[in-house]
């Protein structure tokens, strides 16, 4: 069972590296083809998802599809094999100063993943979040924070379309634009962690439990590397539309999903 209290703490969500190297490779290995195989499903998946667009509904099929294929590869390994798997960090651009939709999903998508996160600040003083894990755990986070903003971006467009939008002050559509997107990150947040839940448990009942050993791999490497966090300054309150949030949630929690993960 995966502790919630880690989104912030141990994840290190809202801090920022004092120190440190960027750090692409941390081991080195041989090629791995069953690595070289998930890589390319994931990609098939990205040509269908962020390529082209997604509804929340596509975006969700896929994070389940790749929950299949991260839970069956590791399967695949002994734990020894997992311990000598390659650490790697995966950085999402996000091209602002300040939160994006995606800023309310990225805990998630890091612990359905089994990463750490932290948010650095680039030299334009725009925000980057830097996904750090098993290799094949970080490109797939990368893959979901792409295909989740893709969502969101393709739903907004949807809802701006809506008699509900259409009624609110020109003055005001900025707010119920952001308040919407939102809702319906934190919506899929939800659906995340309850599909996170129900992989951990599946495995666990088969007899393996994949987050103990993935996050002492993760853990051994972050304290090799000696990076400093500290904690960021907490944002200002931001002003949401009741309303507009709602039916963003709404987008989210009305839609059917089975968490279970299927054939691992």
């Amino acid at each position: 069972m995966v502790d919630d209290r880690k989104d912030r703490r141990n994840q290190g969500i809202g801090r920022k590296p004092l120190a440190g190297p960027r750090v692409d490779h941390v081991t080195s290995s041989g090629s791995d083809t069953g690595l070289e195989r998930l890589k390319a499903r994931i990609e098939a998946l990205r040509a269908k998802t962020v390529t082209n667009g997604c509804t929340e509904s596509e975006a969700l099929a896929a994070a389940e599809k790749v929950a299949e294929l991260l839970d069956r590869h590791s399967l695949s390994l002994s734990d020894i094999q997992i311990r000598a798997t390659e650490c790697d960090r995966h950085e999402v651009e996000t091209s602002r100063k300040t939160k994006a939709p995606l800023d309310y999903t990225i805990a998630a998508i890091a612990e359905f993943c089994d990463c750490k996160v932290w948010r650095e600040t680039a030299e334009d003083g725009t925000r980057r979040y830097v996904f750090f894990g098993l290799r094949h755990d970080v490109d797939a986070a990368g893959y979901l924070a792409a295909m989740i903003s893709t969502a969101i971006a393709s739903e907004l467009v949807a809802y701006r379309l809506t008699r509900e939008y259409q009624a609110v002050t020109r003055r005001a559509r900025a707010t119920a634009s952001s308040s919407f997107s939102i809702g319906m990150a934190m919506s899929v947040s939800r659906k995340l962690r309850a599909m996170k839940q129900e992989r951990d448990r599946q495995t666990v009942a088969a007899g393996r439990d994949l987050v103990v050993v993935k996050s002492g791999v993760v853990e051994r490497e972050l304290n090799r590397l000696n990076l400093k966090f500290r904690q960021a300054q907490r944002p200002a309150r931001k002003y949401v539309s009741e309303d507009a949030f709602n039916a963003g949630r709404r987008a989210g929690d009305e839609l059917p999903l089975n968490p279970a993960v299927k054939g691992s």
